[in-house]
């Protein structure tokens, strides 16, 4: 189940999504969402962010 939820992202970090968006279409030729995107990079940055709040 998801959440709606609404963030602000700097502009950086969105250019930086987007652009990894558009490499992911190329790649699979499937449609993928921003929000697939954005679950995938906090999903694989959670563990990092854990191990710093844990230190």
């Amino acid at each position: 189940m998801s959440d709606r939820i609404t963030i602000l992202l700097d502009s950086d970090l969105t250019k930086q999504l987007r652009q990894i968006q558009a490499k992911m279409i190329i790649q699979t030729e499937k449609s993928i969402s921003f929000s697939q995107v954005l679950n995938l990079a906090v999903k694989e940055g959670l563990p990092k962010l854990k191990s710093k709040a844990s230190d």
